[in-house]
């Protein structure tokens, strides 16, 4: 509502839109073939930790194209815009000190992690709320509440640009290397997690994607753009509630 239109990186957001659907492939294949076609469950085990590499390998290609190769074309500011952002962001801490907190930091959310966990189970039992309507919709409030937090208060500063790629990132980390090494995690310690979802996950992610991809594709947004994301939302909760 502060600003009428806010302008990001259109080339970037187009990339990873183009990512997002990558993985929406990824998810949809294997399901698609493992529901019309007999497959076994070594065969889905194998098919799992094979897309999963894939993922992970696109992620890292991604990861040297942005930060590497083409880290000049995909920026979006001017040099004045550089040199402000610069003595702006100025890093307070050494380097040193700042993966140490990094680290400390990544213990203690791995701490959280778990008390969320336990805590989620004694609601889910409490209420009588599905696993699904839990982990699709409350996890993904409550434990991304730090990149949203972090994506509104850059937002209300103009910079649109970092929050849509805190937001967006955010997914493809999750989708593109989080979800793939635990596919390769579970493996090693003997019990392989399918990468098979069931249908309505499918759909959900989908359009997800797919609204996300029709709203980031022209660099631009508003307060109405953030409207229509956060109504596809809430029909993806009260669906997921109902199930």
């Amino acid at each position: 509502m502060k600003f009428k239109v806010q302008n990001f990186n259109v080339t970037l957001a187009g990339m990873n839109g183009s990512l997002m659907i990558v993985a929406v492939i990824a998810l949809f294949v294997p399901a698609m073939f493992f529901n019309t076609h007999s497959i076994t469950e070594k065969d889905t085990d194998v098919l799992s930790l094979i897309v999963a590499g894939l993922l992970i390998a696109s992620y890292m290609a991604w990861l040297i194209f942005s930060m590497i190769t083409h880290k000049k074309h995909l920026e979006d500011v001017t040099e004045a815009g550089k040199e402000e952002m610069a003595h702006e962001h100025a890093p307070k801490w050494s380097r040193n000190r700042s993966i140490l907190y990094l680290l400390l930091a990544t213990v203690m959310v791995a701490f959280v992690s778990e008390w969320l966990v336990g805590t989620l189970e004694t609601l889910t039992e409490r209420f009588g709320f599905s696993e699904l309507f839990v982990g699709a919709f409350l996890v993904a409030i409550i434990g991304n509440a730090a990149e949203h937090s972090a994506a509104i208060m850059l937002a209300m500063k103009n910079k649109i640009g970092a929050a849509v790629e805190i937001a967006v990132g955010s997914s493809l980390q999750i989708a593109l290397f989080v979800a793939p090494v635990l596919i390769f995690a579970s493996y090693f310690m003997g019990d392989t997690m399918d990468i098979v979802f069931t249908t309505i996950e499918i759909v959900a992610i989908g359009v997800a994607v797919f609204i996300a991809k029709s709203i980031t594709q022209d660099g631009s947004t508003n307060w109405y753009e953030g409207l229509l994301l956060l109504t596809v939302y809430l029909i993806l909760g009260v669906s997921f509630y109902l199930v």
